[in-house]
């Protein structure tokens, strides 16, 4: 199996019909906008187009056809966004505003910050971060600030060091206290939306700066949950490493003490398309309550035979003395277009606070 075809899906947000749509809607807020020449240049080589070029594709239609005063079009432009009634569709505003206004940081802003309501600028004030690094950066400061949760989602998604789909901001990838006054402002924020991205953004650090980013967080209150959840969050990759700084922070860095019964890897010979499911139960042998992180690998054959080793969460709990804690997870073995299965034996290891506590594994024939 593949991914390949929800990746085909995916760029059809950015079919014909809804270049038609944007010329038509334009239309109607300008009269004298030319919908036809627009429609032209959105779909010419369409069909060859991923979803970002077709996006690319679309903004670059809108700047050869609106005003090319730049504060009329995105005047009309922002007429336009609350009709679009999609959220990555309305992204291609965002795209607009590179394109046109690299060079008119404020009315740029302005217009960014508007647009972030409709589909995310977050890929959008990455250019502006690369043209005028420290003048955006208090923007966005500014932003973290703000009474719309769009608003300080875009502060914290669009200065991530490592934001998927887009360029690495190396400035941010090599001092990540450039972005912490941003962070600091959201550490406990109401909405779920922008705490998913600051903790997205934390755990980008952790993997160029994984000491200096436990340090940070150390500092910050955890007696308030929503704090607490962002530290976890943030720390995942660094828990999966089995790195026990963070495992302390989170209130798991001591050995567990208990004995595992029942694991099991099944079926032990599969093919791609196959369920394969994981099961264990874990018996506390202490006096106290210990706070435990359960993750497991599987290493997955490579081409030349040598085995690349992936960890996945798999439940965080408190185990009280005594007390059993079953767990299980299931998962189809199937390809994506960054993982491709091989033949061979799959080690699967069952981690308990980073200790490797049972082995077991599976048979893949392709």
């Amino acid at each position: 199996m593949s991914d390949q075809p929800a990746a085909a899906a995916l760029k059809e947000i950015f079919d014909r019909a809804r270049m038609r749509r944007f010329a038509e809607d334009t239309k109607t807020i300008w009269p004298d906008f030319d919908a036809d020449r627009f429609e032209t240049l959105a779909t010419t080589g369409l069909d060859d187009l991923g979803i970002m070029q077709r996006m690319r594709l679309a903004a670059d239609a809108f700047a050869a056809t609106l005003p090319s005063d730049y504060e009329r079009a995105l005047e009309i432009l922002s007429a336009l966004a609350p009709r679009i009634g999609h959220g990555f569709a309305s992204i291609t505003l965002c795209e607009f505003v590179i394109v046109r206004g690299l060079e008119d940081f404020d009315r740029s802003m302005d217009a960014l910050k508007l647009f972030t309501r409709y589909g995310s600028a977050e890929f959008a004030i990455r250019h502006f971060l690369q043209h005028d690094l420290h003048r955006t950066l208090s923007m966005m400061r500014e932003w973290s600030l703000d009474g719309n949760e769009h608003v300080r989602r875009l502060a914290s998604e669009g200065a991530r060091p490592r934001l998927p789909w887009s360029f690495q901001l190396r400035p941010i990838v090599a001092d990540p206290s450039l972005t912490w006054p941003i962070l600091e402002a959201l550490k406990s924020d109401p909405s779920l939306y922008v705490r998913k991205s600051v903790a997205n953004h934390l755990n980008d650090i952790s993997k160029d700066h994984p000491a200096w980013l436990v340090d940070k967080l150390a500092g910050w209150p955890q007696e308030d949950e929503r704090t607490r959840w962002i530290v976890r969050q943030a720390l995942r990759t660094l828990i999966k490493k089995g790195d026990r700084s963070a495992l302390a922070l989170v209130g798991a860095a001591e050995k567990v003490e208990a004995r595992i019964e029942g694991f099991s890897v099944a079926p032990v010979r599969l093919a791609l398309g196959d369920r394969l499911t994981i099961a264990a139960t874990v018996v506390s042998q202490a006096r106290e309550t210990q706070q435990v992180v359960a993750d497991y690998a599987v290493h997955y054959v490579k081409k030349s035979g040598a085995a690349s080793r992936k960890v996945f969460k798999l439940k965080t709990f408190a185990l009280e003395p005594g007390a059993t804690q079953p767990l299980s997870i299931s998962q189809t073995i199937r390809d994506f277009t960054t993982r491709t299965h091989n033949a061979g034996f799959h080690k699967v290891e069952l981690m308990l606070n980073g200790d490797t506590v049972a082995e077991g594994g599976f048979d893949l024939a392709i």
